[in-house]
């Protein structure tokens, strides 16, 4: 069968499709009142990964969904980023998924049936690793590749993790570097190289998995992952709705090298430049730093990125412990603190 490059066939790609905060903010708005639900622990009113709903035994259910268009060119890896993208907002509320519904739009006169098929085996194969079956879905005729799954999972309540609940002096960590975005649109444009091809695809494909354990610890105060909005858009998010300031550490940051190699070559996706208009007035970047390779690397659209987490200082051990467990020890640093409201939403130090 002929290879069929599948980011040839979109205008965008895995995260970088979102639309942009500032536009999306218009969309959201509604004249009608929300409908009062008790049981409606996590909805529309905040800014989260997913919404939750307490069963009345304790616990509660957790659901999303997410999907976009292919981020890689093999069909087969783009159907496990795509869910292992989907299954971590499960996963940054401290959940466990149970269960994933599969969402498919495919262009049948452009591309064959049989390389939509691969993407589902290769969601299949995620949602193996995640322990829970890919139980249905639905599907249409569309004029571009899209996939993503809509996924449930469960969380003792009292293990519920938001977004908008950091408190001052919290320390920040990320479970993963930032980067991809970039990396991803080196590969579209042919410039990467099979070495960090491999490194991308390894990356955008690995499961949040920490995120059920760190949401069992009690100091764990806020979780998110970090996704197409790039890490100062969905930190933002964090400080704002927790009426606080982040600080930044910039070197400590986590950065694929790779990324740094090609933000060099003026590679990047669209949506980071959006992403920077969204949120410029509410950051500052120090002097000192490159402001080139900064201005490209926070707002950079992160697929199936890294949990960000919001720790109390006392149980800074209790979560590096988890990053070990995980494999994640290269992570266990803090890349910067949360800190009482001030004129910038993030300071970038």
């Amino acid at each position: 069968m002929t290879e069929f490059r599948l980011t040839q066939f979109s205008h965008g790609g895995g995260c970088g499709c979102k639309i942009a905060p500032s536009v999306l903010s218009t969309i959201l708005h509604s004249s009608f009142p929300a409908p009062e639900n008790k049981n409606l622990l996590v909805g529309n009113a905040s800014n989260d990964d997913a919404a939750a709903y307490d069963l009345g035994n304790g616990t509660a259910l957790i659901s999303t969904t997410d999907f976009f268009m292919p981020i890689v060119d093999d069909a087969f890896s783009f159907g496990k980023i795509a869910s292992a993208n989907s299954i971590s907002d499960v996963y940054a509320m401290g959940g466990k998924p149970i269960m994933a519904i599969a969402i498919l739009g495919w262009p049948i006169e452009k591309i064959p049936a049989e390389v939509a098929q691969k993407v589902l085996e290769g969601a299949r194969s995620i949602c193996l690793e995640a322990g829970i079956p890919l139980a249905g879905g639905h599907s249409i005729d569309s004029p571009e590749p899209i996939f993503g799954l809509a996924v449930s999972g469960l969380v003792d309540i009292t293990n519920l993790k938001r977004n908008n609940t950091a408190q001052e002096n919290d320390l920040l960590f990320i479970t993963k570097p930032i980067g991809v975005g970039i990396m991803a649109t080196a590969q579209k444009r042919e410039k990467i190289s099979e070495v960090h091809l491999q490194q991308l695809l390894k990356q955008l494909s690995t499961l949040n998995k920490a995120g059920e354990a760190l949401g069992k610890i009690a100091g764990v105060h806020a979780m998110t992952d970090v996704t197409g909005f790039g890490l100062i858009g969905h930190l933002t998010e964090m400080a704002e709705g927790s009426g606080l300031s982040a600080e930044i550490n910039y070197a400590d940051l986590p950065i694929l090298e790779a990324a740094i190699e090609y933000q060099k070559q003026k590679i990047g996706p669209g949506a980071t430049a959006r992403n920077w208009n969204s949120y410029a007035a509410k950051v500052s970047i120090a002097e000192g730093i490159d402001q080139t390779e900064a201005l490209q690397l926070l707002p950079d659209p992160q697929t199936n990125g890294g949990l960000l987490i919001s720790v109390a200082p006392a149980s800074v051990p209790e979560v590096i412990a988890v990053f070990e467990s995980f494999g994640l020890a290269a992570y266990a640093k803090p890349i910067g603190k949360m800190v009482v409201q001030g004129d910038k939403v993030i300071r970038v130090l």
